[in-house]
């Protein structure tokens, strides 16, 4: 009560939380505490990061172009393999190109690494209601924070560059990965893994031989999702020094530039539409499609004919 008494007040005798002091001392001592954690997730973090966006910028242009055009009509149809080329040239024609390979390497590591920690945790709380209890309101509070708050502690954590940008969009993009993945297994349906269960399936089998098969369009969607969340967040985390399309947003900001901001933001949309469109036709069956070409290549010789062996008369 003393303790009370001797904060200050904010109105109507309130006295005023100092939830701001606390979370800034908790935030500095994990800091020194944890700093060579740190420094090594963000060595790792800007490693991959660096080295995909060499790996996209390091063929010429055009045979980047085709070989992404080549994976959108594997996944779907030529009409997508053409959007993708008019898009990929739109963006080289803006002289973005460099920006958006690596505002694309970012959204690939950040997107992978909230997949990696969503998928499980999400087939945990599907499976476990305690676990969804405990997550359920830790989701709550990632996905309605402003992503510009994320910014801050990861800048004090991680310093200014690509590994805070990156953290920043893996803990905004991270939920959707979490709640569509626990979905999709709660909604397969009671008797089919009843039946998996009849026949002696083990849980480990019916989650990968039933469950996740089934809910794979819904988990797929959650992928999407957490694509989408990250490019938009990578965008937000040019202004930490993620550089990419973000950084040139910013740099428009600051120096009034309207049409660098126009070519940036068109260029951000290019990409929103060419990886939304690429995974919704992924999940939606592309990669079904996918396993069907390579199991038909070695079946096409089931159509010649084959001896049949003669059956004696009575």
């Amino acid at each position: 009560m003393s303790a009370l008494r001797s904060m200050e007040t904010v109105e109507w005798g309130i006295p005023r939380i100092p939830l701001g002091d606390v979370i800034e001392d908790v935030i500095n001592w994990v800091k020194s505490t944890f700093r060579w954690f740190f420094n090594f997730v963000a060595d790792v973090i800007e490693a991959a990061v660096n080295g995909l966006t060499d790996l996209l910028q390091w063929p010429p242009v055009l045979v980047t172009i085709v070989i992404l055009a080549a994976i959108a009509w594997l996944v779907r149809d030529w009409k997508l393999a053409l959007g993708t080329v008019v898009g990929l040239v739109f963006i080289v024609s803006v002289d973005q190109w460099d920006n958006a390979m690596a505002t694309l390497s970012l959204v690939l590591v950040a997107a992978l690494v909230a997949l990696v920690i969503g998928i499980p945790l999400g087939v945990l709380s599907a499976r476990s209601e305690t676990v969804s209890r405990v997550v359920r309101p830790v989701l709550d509070l990632m996905q309605t924070m402003p992503a510009f708050v994320w910014l801050i502690p990861t800048v004090m954590l991680f310093g200014l560059g690509v590994p805070a940008g990156t953290v920043a969009t893996i803990v905004f993009a991270l939920p959707p990965g979490v709640r569509l993945t626990e979905l999709g297994i709660r909604q397969v349906d009671s008797e089919v893994v009843e039946a998996g269960q009849a026949f002696g399936g083990t849980p480990r089998q019916i989650l990968g031989g039933i469950q996740m098969p089934l809910a794979m369009p819904t988990i797929m969607a959650g992928v999407n999702q957490v694509i989408m969340l990250a490019l938009s967040m990578a965008v937000i985390a040019g202004m930490v020094g993620g550089g990419g399309l973000g950084g040139a947003v910013i740099t428009a900001i600051q120096r009034f530039n309207v049409g660098l901001g126009f070519e940036a933001g068109l260029s951000v949309v290019v990409l929103a539409i060419l990886l939304d469109r690429v995974t919704a036709a992924a999940g939606a069956g592309g990669l079904g499609r996918l396993k069907g070409r390579r199991r038909a290549r070695p079946s096409q010789g089931d159509d010649e004919p084959t001896d049949v062996p003669a059956t004696a008369g009575p």
